[in-house]
């Protein structure tokens, strides 16, 4: 089972009480961003991208407490920058966990086996390491701009699993990814022993250093996932709403919920979502009441959101869903309980993408010779048939 029960209860538990309250707004996961800094420069990334100064800064275990318990949410998820570069997020964690939150850190993992060994965390139901990784070593080291990152995060959840401790993996995919590797990822990820993983289109962040890489037609995307997702293999587990899950595949149209992740960080709350920065406000009373919510999402017409299907805004969509109608709950035990998804159309797609070239090189707008090309994506493609 891909969380545990009690963590199942207390967020079904939270949405139908909001529910049952007639909130019409409400989050579902509180993001907490406790510094920006990081020990990586992904191309892709817009956090790292502040002044030294701003770099330097950082919240207090008060605040970042303070913050969870004005959200209210039974999910706190830690991402940065690397969570994992701020003196006191041991105490910050712990603090959380006193507190009754399940929470995520999220993490790219350089520093996770130092920590560990150093006594920094212990193994808690509440408590998961979600690390990043953006596919197989080579989609993954290039993703990060830098080798040997891969070798270094899957040593690292191999050791925190063998320690006991709730491992889940959390994918951004790019323009130029390869859905037959993608799909081999997920059987590296399952033999490591995770927990499950999470996978969405990355956002093209403003402030990215590379903004060519985006997946932003959303046909391609829906495509895309449609081979990843269907004719899956039993053993896979995913760290995400079966509902949301078809939406990537294209099974569903759902409008973005802004306000399903709130993020609070060095700047305050921030106004609408974690992906853009319309301004910041003090509490998350002002968050919710000042915010124009009607200017976000994609049916808006903002054009900053057109593009956008990342998990942060359509999860919280399809977890709604799923509480609000009969219909959303059986959809939701459908999805759950038979979730192969045979598809032959995608499988006649998934061997037609074997024939091409993916990987960097494509990325760079650097052309493979086709038979190298074609002999490596068919290695990725003989590893991921269908169960």
């Amino acid at each position: 089972m891909p969380v545990p029960v009690s963590q199942m209860w207390a967020v079904a538990k939270y949405v139908i009480t909001q529910k049952l309250k007639g909130r019409k707004r409400y989050p579902l996961v509180m993001q907490l961003e406790p510094l920006f800094r990081c020990n990586l420069a992904c191309a892709g990334c817009g956090k790292i991208q502040y002044p030294a100064h701003i770099l330097k800064r950082q919240l207090t275990p008060e605040q970042c407490w303070k913050a969870a318990e004005e959200c209210g949410t039974p999910v706190v998820a830690i991402p940065g920058g690397e969570p994992m570069l701020h003196p006191q997020i041991s105490q910050i964690v712990q603090g959380l966990i006193d507190r009754k939150r399940y929470v995520y850190v999220c993490t790219n993992a350089l520093l996770l086996k130092e920590k560990i060994e150093a006594g920094w965390f212990k193994p808690n139901e509440r408590l998961t390491f979600s690390v990043h990784m953006d596919g197989q070593e080579e989609h993954h080291d290039f993703a990060v701009c830098r080798e040997g990152t891969y070798k270094t995060a899957v040593e690292a959840i191999k050791f925190a699993v063998d320690r006991g401790f709730r491992v889940t993996t959390n994918t951004t995919l790019f323009e130029g990814a390869d859905p037959n590797s993608v799909r081999a990822f997920m059987d590296e990820m399952m033999a490591l022993g995770v927990e499950g993983c999470m996978l969405s289109p990355g956002y093209a962040y403003p402030k990215a250093p590379d903004q060519k890489s985006f997946m932003t037609e959303r046909k391609k995307v829906t495509d895309f996932f449609r081979m990843v997702l269907s004719n899956r293999k039993p053993h896979w587990q995913f760290n995400a709403s079966p509902l949301f899950m078809e939406y990537l595949m294209g099974k569903r149209d759902y409008e973005c919920t802004p306000w399903g992740l709130p993020t609070y960080c060095i700047f305050g709350w921030q106004k609408p979502c974690y992906l853009l920065q319309d301004g910041y406000v003090d509490t998350f009373k002002e968050l919710m009441e000042t915010t124009e919510w009607e200017r976000y999402g994609r049916k808006s017409g903002n054009t900053a959101c057109q593009q956008c299907m990342v998990h942060c805004g359509y999860e919280p969509t399809a977890v709604d869903h799923t509480f609000s109608s009969l219909s959303g709950f059986l959809a939701t035990a459908k999805a759950t309980l038979f979730s192969s998804y045979k598809d032959p159309e995608a499988e006649r797609m998934l061997a037609q993408e074997a024939t091409k070239p993916h990987g960097p090189l494509v990325q760079l707008g650097i052309s493979a010779t086709p038979k190298s090309a074609s002999a490596k994506s068919e290695r990725a493609a003989s590893t991921v048939g269908a169960a």
